[in-house]
């Protein structure tokens, strides 16, 4: 029971149902509101599945390469060598990603895109990366743990048409591909807030292991300066939505827009100008995982 529990903490079993939840959401809200054939709930599940394991292997190996920088930055939240060992952490590793490539493989034999499992096996390498050399570097593993994180939305869009419907005119494929691009912007922004924030909270440890992370490179001040940035200009963004929102009418989801999104938005700005230590940094970085949270719960306004 208490390997369980501690597998269950290793693999971040909250961030994994986020990401269930999100690709349920675009699902039934979005892609089978506009095309009811567009995919089959079992595709869906399939790919679910093949991104939830991936994101378990990622949290996984993250950890494996960042054992003795944890020790330090959060000791309480040490799980490999502390109920796992390295080597049942590499084997469940392992085992993850080939049973997430072979339901990206099933998907993509019924898929006319044929791009799951290379979506698939671009994630792994890229987390894979990321663990090993990308997070230690300025902004690049900001970037692809960010990018990883907002696929999970557009991915759903290649089941069948691929990228053909970038070119296809006033259907419903072209809207369902619009709207996926809007959220996966969104996460991706948004991802990249919190993972700067999380450098912040963890600047003692990487600053130890020679890390160059945005907080150790341009220091804390520079850091803040550029995530208030990017949080004001998400904010812009998510106004003018508001707005052409009011405009036509769409008085539920402009106010949820306003209310849910944008106010919690300013509100972290704010409480990241105050900033100044480590418990500050981690409650914001919880924060921004809520105000994503309520992003994406905005698409049940589409079924309304």
């Amino acid at each position: 029971m208490k390997s369980t529990v501690v597998f269950a903490k290793l693999v971040r079993w909250p961030n994994l149902v986020f990401i269930l939840l999100t690709q349920a959401l675009f699902y039934f809200c979005v892609i089978n509101r506009l095309l009811p054939d567009y995919m089959s709930v079992t595709h869906l599940t399939f790919i679910t599945i093949s991104y939830v394991l991936i994101a378990a292997a990622g949290y996984i190996i993250n950890d494996y390469f960042d054992l003795r920088i944890d020790l330090i930055n959060k000791p309480e939240r040490v799980f490999i060598t502390n109920g796992i060992s390295k080597y049942w952490a590499i084997g469940w590793y392992a085992l993850l990603n080939i049973v997430a490539i072979g339901l990206s493989t099933f998907v993509d034999m019924d898929a006319a895109g044929k791009t799951i499992v290379g979506s698939t096996v671009t994630c792994i390498v890229l987390l894979f990366f990321y663990s090993a050399i990308f997070k230690k570097k300025f902004l690049i593993g900001n970037i692809v743990v960010a990018g990883v994180t907002a696929w999970s939305i557009i991915v759903l869009t290649c089941m069948q048409a691929g990228w053909s419907w970038l070119h296809d005119d006033g259907n419903n494929t072209q809207m369902i591909g619009w709207l996926a691009i809007l959220y996966t912007g969104f996460a991706f922004i948004i991802s990249l807030i919190r993972e700067i924030i999380k450098d912040m909270e963890d600047v003692v440890g990487d600053e130890k292991f020679r890390c160059r992370t945005m907080p150790i490179v341009w220091g804390i001040t520079g850091a803040r300066l550029f995530v208030i940035t990017l949080l004001g200009v998400l904010v812009l963004v998510l106004f003018a939505t508001t707005v052409v929102l009011l405009r036509e009418q769409r008085w539920l989801m402009g106010l949820y827009c306003g209310g849910m999104i944008i106010t919690p938005l300013v509100a972290v700005a704010v409480k990241l100008g105050k900033a100044a230590t480590t418990s500050d940094y981690h409650r914001l970085s919880t924060y921004i995982k809520l105000v994503m949270l309520s992003g994406i719960a905005s698409m049940l306004f589409f079924i309304v």
